[in-house]
């Protein structure tokens, strides 16, 4: 909790509302800008004595329930609220999700990646969109049906696509998915969609329930990976996440070490292109 600095952004925040922004009267005696402080502890709904030494700076630490209905009092922003949360030593509250809907600017972004294969999923697996060179490395998810496009599900239940990666990587990779799915569902509380997945997944999948109840935590961001390709043989590649200001959505990138034999083998790929799929497209419906 950093009281100075939450002492001096309530004060501030209050100076900045008008009255009659909160439909008080605006009065003939203010000698101070904005809200007095009494007016601020009255919409809160708490006392004036403890929201005073909040301003102060000699206040315990707010509760979160407190923290809600000073944003509500102050007009804050959701960056405004986050901010009050983070200096009153709380987590802010999750922010609203971007769901399966890409951004048309993500979207062209990952067509820009000519060169290098890119995909967009969402925290729970789901893909969202990938690129050519993407397709043609992992291969196509976009015949499949919707319940079932999301990675996890099919890692689980769907064991030839194990083929793709070495034999002595699956343990390690079974691993990272259930870890990541269960951070997921800690920022996801209450969520049906988390609940249906992982009630499916314990249902269909043995190696799943057991994983899972180990309660391992683990948000994958950077990692390598190494791939079995059809035609171009095995190939390791480097990933790198960039997440959206929620966590919800994920931009995945994979590019070869400079240098390695890698990079050549990428290139031969691009060339080749996604051949071996035909008449598939690289972005699934509702992207």
């Amino acid at each position: 909790m950093n009281r100075a600095d939450l002492a001096d952004f309530l004060r501030r925040s209050r100076e900045r509302i008008r009255p009659e922004d909160v439909g008080l009267a605006p009065g003939l005696r203010r000698r101070t800008p904005g809200l007095r402080r009494e007016e601020v502890a009255q919409l809160a709904g708490m006392s004036t004595d403890y929201y005073m030494r909040l301003e102060q700076g000699r206040s315990p630490q707010p509760s979160t329930q407190l923290l809600s209905s000073l944003t509500r009092a102050l007009r804050l922003t959701e960056d405004e609220r986050d901010h009050l949360f983070l200096l009153a030593g709380h987590r802010p509250p999750a922010g609203r999700r971007a769901g399966s809907h890409v951004r048309p600017g993500l979207l062209h972004l990952l067509d820009r990646l000519q060169d290098t294969p890119a995909q967009i999923i969402n925290d729970l697996g789901d893909l969202l969109a990938q690129n050519d060179l993407a397709e043609a490395l992992f291969g196509c998810v976009c015949t499949v049906r919707e319940q079932d496009r999301n990675i996890v599900w099919r890692w689980f239940t769907d064991l030839s696509q194990r083929q793709a990666y070495p034999a002595e990587d699956h343990d390690r990779y079974s691993r990272l998915h259930v870890a990541d799915l269960r951070a997921a569902a800690a920022r996801r509380p209450n969520d049906h969609d988390v609940k249906s997945l992982v009630r499916r997944l314990n249902e269909a999948s043995p190696e799943f329930a057991e994983l899972w109840a180990l309660h391992e935590v683990a948000v994958r961001r950077a990692s390598r990976i190494r791939v079995l390709h059809p035609l171009i043989g095995h190939i390791e590649l480097n990933c790198e996440t960039l997440l959206t200001p929620t966590e919800d959505q994920r931009l995945l990138i994979f590019s070869a070490a400079p240098g390695t034999d890698y990079v050549h083998d990428l290139e031969l790929l691009q060339a080749i292109g996604h051949e071996q799929f035909p008449g598939a497209s690289s972005r699934p419906r509702g992207a």
